[in-house]
Parts: C-alpha cells; structure tokens; sequence
C-alpha cells in the first residue's frame, strides 16, 4: 500500500470487530490526534492500525518503499527501509537490535502466524540480518539484558525534520486500555525530550564496519 505523506489523518483501517468496537477506533483515533508528540496503535505483527499527524510529520521525509512504509508495519520500516536512520538515530545499536529482539520474543510466544512468519522469510534474505538474528541477538542480550529489548520505557534518539525538536531523545511510552488491549492492539507513544535538556553522557563509541547489507552489528559468517 502507497503512503502519501502529509494530507488528512487516515482513518483506522479496516478490522473485523464489532460496530461498537469500530466506533471505539473511530473516537480512539480523534483521541490520538490530539496528542502532540508521534503515535501510533499496532497490533502484535506491527501491523500500524492507527497514527495520528505528529507521527506523519515525523516521517514525511521517508521515501517510497513498497513494503516497509512507518504506517504501514513499523517493524519492517525500522528493519528494511533505507532511509530508517535519516530519522532514528543510533539505527543499528537503538532501534534495530532492540525491535529484533522484541521480534523473536514475540515469535516464540505467538507460534504460527502468516505475518510473522512473512517478517522472518525476509530477515533471512538477508545475510547480514539473518547473522544478527541468530549470532548477535543471544550475545547482546546477554551483554546489555533482556530488558534492554523492552519497548515501554525505552529511550531512544531521534532525528526531528522540524528544526525546533531536531536531533534528540524520545522516551517510548507504551499502553494498552482493556477494550485495545482485548482487540489485540497496542499504543506506542514517543514522548519528545526538549533539546534544551543538558545532553547526556556521552554514549560508547563503536567501530563497525559497513557493508552492503542492511545491518552492520555483527560480522558477516564468512568474517
């Protein structure tokens, strides 16, 4: 599905729930849009049912992909699209290893599901993603901690196309009221940090070395 940028806030996609759950999503939409800082509602495939105009205008420098749009699933987006790291900083280290790893987790407690599963084909075309998955998950979960993986809570840098946010933090708050929650859908809220804020400690350098594919976090197996 094509994203146009910008323009009127979509509306919540269609699902197979009850009319009064689909007004529910209909009023949780008008809820979402009044929210300043980037929103989304996703279902446990990252699925994005719903985002609201801070959450476009994040993203409205990403270019065309045909499968890894941010309001279309956002793990692909953070996983497969080129231009990921023009908007979240720290790509690889922050964003990717985090949400792979929230991936596998997900995968083991879910079993057979045809998007997940579609999810882990295309991590496996990829060699330098299908290495990260499988060699360097299990060392960096033990190296950082399983929460580490966790995504409420979590925060992480970002590169704002407004100059007003700019490069800065964002601390991702995650909730799930009980009619959501028994639809099966999650709220992800990315609270901005004011620039202003004294900058924190420097973070570990890292050397890493770049290669064709889409992940540079762990050596390709022929390394």
């Amino acid at each position: 599905m094509a994203f146009q940028a910008g323009g009127q806030r979509p509306a919540p996609r269609p699902v197979p729930v009850s009319p009064e759950a689909q007004a529910y999503l209909q009023d949780y939409a008008t809820l979402l849009e009044a929210v300043s800082f980037p929103s989304l509602v996703v279902d446990h495939r990252w699925d994005v049912v719903l985002t609201n105009g801070a959450f476009t205008s994040l993203f409205r420098g990403v270019g065309p992909h045909p499968t890894a749009m941010p309001s279309d699933n956002f793990l692909r987006f953070v996983l497969f699209h080129p231009d990921a790291g023009t908007v979240l900083g720290d790509h690889e280290f922050r964003w990717c290893l985090p949400m792979l790893a929230n991936f596998a987790a997900t995968m083991e407690r879910c079993g057979p599901d045809h998007g997940l599963q579609a999810i882990r084909r295309d991590i496996a075309q990829d060699p330098l993603m299908e290495a990260a998955y499988r060699q360097g998950l299990p060392h960096w979960i033990r190296t950082v901690g399983e929460a580490a993986a966790r995504s409420d809570g979590a925060v992480r840098p970002l590169l704002h196309p407004d100059p007003r946010w700019g490069a800065t933090d964002c601390r991702i708050v995650e909730e799930a009221p009980d009619t959501l929650r028994e639809l099966g859908y999650t709220r992800l809220t990315m609270v901005l940090r004011d620039p202003r804020r004294p900058a924190p400690a420097p973070r570990r350098p890292r050397t890493t070395r770049r290669t064709a594919g889409h992940l540079s976090v762990v050596p390709t197996p022929e390394s």
